[in-house]
């Protein structure tokens, strides 16, 4: 649910936030208060076209904000972009500055596309020139399949990923050369690459011992000539070595500990410390004895480290991916030493997928043919219900066995005939913007229950209509919002009337400039907006009177 939108700075609007409710969000004004901004703005923190021209005049940016209230299915879906929810809530903004615009999801910087698949997710929007799905022939058969049920929709996701394991067969079938002098060089740089790393008779972790063994021989002349000079440091051959001084002091306090108690503890440390020094030296005089360099196994471990450092440049950056080569190698080799059972396997096993995908379409087909008479009539029964009087409307699912698609191979179109005697056709080339907007509601009003996107925004609904039309309309909006979060820019008071929450867009003049502001308002503030939209410019008592008289219908 969309719970608010903040404006910064955009066109006529300085600054303006607009809490929504979760039913019916009525938005009405005069002509060229500043309805249509209200709608662009949504439009552009959901990664519409901008340029500056949108930034208010003496401003140095503009910005929109929304909010939105996640449903746990919202947040599954949003979590498959790996868009992060905390506490149920989404914030949506756009900062938009001279030359560029930043786009942001809970604080993190997202891309334009990105914001369009969240769009999907949360909000759909019906306008007289844009956002029309029903333009679109994958929206057909999303809601045909959706009419048909759960057994399409689980052949649908086997058609995905037999067309994906097709397409994959068919590239690796393409990809394969028949000439003989190709296969021929290919086998035999394979035999000698196989040959090369076989001999190597690699074994895992040896290039960690080899590498360690290797700095310790590279380093071996360094190392005895320290540990050397550190053992006669440490000794007692030559004079100002650490063992004779340490060995003098230990004498010196001995002498004179018999006059003063108070030197045992002295003593004892540097006893301690004599009997530490002597350890270290042994320990030296030990290490050196064992200290040996073997020039033949210095260069035997440096030529194998050579040797698989080599292997590696060319096969892997590890012994284990160098091994898992190795096999890929032997396995290919394998295919090219019977090479036409391989590519035999290969035709029969697309063969198979092809047989299976027209199996799986052909199940999708039926059942959406089963499905579409019924959809029709419950579609045509919601039209006349929005006062599209002498309808006419048929679902054809025509089947083309040469064009498999994720979707099936089906051709799915919705014709319709808005007038008596007319040709059913497809409903774009038919139907203006604002009928498109009224064949949507009915559409939404159908599949309220079992619709995925719970917040609608109309724009222009009621464009070209009045009278029984209107009050039609707006019926329809009160029943569909008792699902939905419903949006609707409007001009009529019919629709208006129907409104849980009415908001007043309208544009004052302060300080020599123009501002568009919104209100929510009262119940009051709502009869007073509802008796201007049936009268003149000067409200009377009779049409407050109507206006009441239809506030009355909604809470009827």
């Amino acid at each position: 649910m969309l719970d608010s939108l903040h404006v910064k700075n955009l066109a006529l609007i300085e600054e303006e936030e607009i809490f929504f409710d979760k039913a019916l969000n009525i938005l009405t004004g005069e002509t060229g208060a500043g309805k249509s901004i209200i709608l662009g703005s949504i439009n552009l923190a959901l990664g519409a076209r901008s340029n500056n021209d949108v930034i208010r005049t003496g401003a140095d940016h503009a910005l929109v904000e929304l909010s939105f209230t996640v449903s746990p299915e919202e947040k599954n879906k949003l979590n498959d972009l790996d868009i992060d929810i905390e506490d149920d809530t989404l914030v949506i903004s756009r900062r938009i500055m001279n030359g560029k615009s930043v786009l942001r999801v809970n604080g993190e910087t997202v891309s334009a596309g990105t914001i369009r698949e969240i769009a999907e997710i949360l909000i759909d929007i019906y306008g007289q020139n844009d956002g029309q799905s029903l333009l679109k022939s994958r929206t057909y058969e999303k809601m045909l399949d959706c009419y048909a049920g759960e057994k399409v929709l689980k052949v649908l996701d086997e058609l995905i990923k037999d067309r994906k394991k097709y397409n994959s067969l068919c590239e690796e079938l393409e990809n394969e050369n028949n000439d003989t002098d190709v296969i021929k060089r290919e086998k035999s740089l394979l035999e000698y690459e196989i040959e090369q790393i076989s001999d190597a008779d690699l074994k895992i972790g040896e290039d960690e011992e080899l590498e360690n063994r290797f700095r310790f021989l590279n380093n071996a002349q360094k190392i005895m000539e320290t540990v050397s000079r550190v053992h006669s440091i440490t000794g007692y051959d030559e004079n100002g070595s650490a063992g004779s001084l340490i060995g003098n002091a230990v004498s010196d306090i001995k002498s004179v500990v018999q006059y003063d108690e108070r030197l045992n503890p002295i003593l004892d440390d540097a006893v301690s410390i004599e009997s530490l020094l002597s350890d270290l030296n042994r320990s030296l005089s030990s290490y050196c004895d064992s200290m040996s360099f073997d020039e033949e196994e210095f260069n035997n471990v440096s030529q194998r480290l050579t040797l698989i450092n080599d292997l590696k440049s060319r096969f892997g950056q590890t012994i284990e991916e160098i091994l898992k080569e190795l096999d890929n190698k032997q396995s290919r080799l394998d295919i090219l030493n019977d090479f036409d059972n391989y590519l035999n396997g290969l035709k029969q096993d697309i063969d198979k997928l092809k047989k299976k995908m027209l199996d799986e379409c052909a199940v999708i087909s039926g059942e959406r043919k089963k499905a579409a008479p019924g959809l029709a009539k419950e579609l045509k029964d919601a039209m006349e219900g929005l006062n599209f009087k002498n309808i006419e409307l048929e679902i054809t699912v025509e089947p083309d066995e040469e064009n498999i698609k994720n979707t099936g191979y089906d051709d799915i179109e919705f014709l319709i005939s808005l007038n008596t005697g007319e040709q059913l056709k497809p409903i774009r080339n038919v139907a203006s913007g604002g009928e498109l907007s009224r064949i949507m509601l009915a559409i939404k009003s159908v599949f309220a229950d079992s619709a995925d996107v719970k917040t609608l925004i109309f724009d222009e609904i009621d464009s070209g209509i009045s009278g029984v039309t209107a009050y039609k309309v707006a019926q329809k909006m009160d029943e569909l919002s008792k699902n939905h979060q419903l949006i609707c820019i409007t001009h009529l008071p019919q629709i208006a009337s129907m409104a849980d929450s009415h908001y007043l867009i309208e544009k004052t003049v302060q300080d020599g400039r123009t501002h568009t502001e919104i209100t929510k308002l009262d119940e009051e503030g709502s009869v007073k907006e509802l008796a201007r939209m049936l009268g003149n410019d000067k409200i009377t008592e009779a049409s407050l009177m109507n206006a009441r008289e239809m506030k009355k219908g909604k809470k009827g």
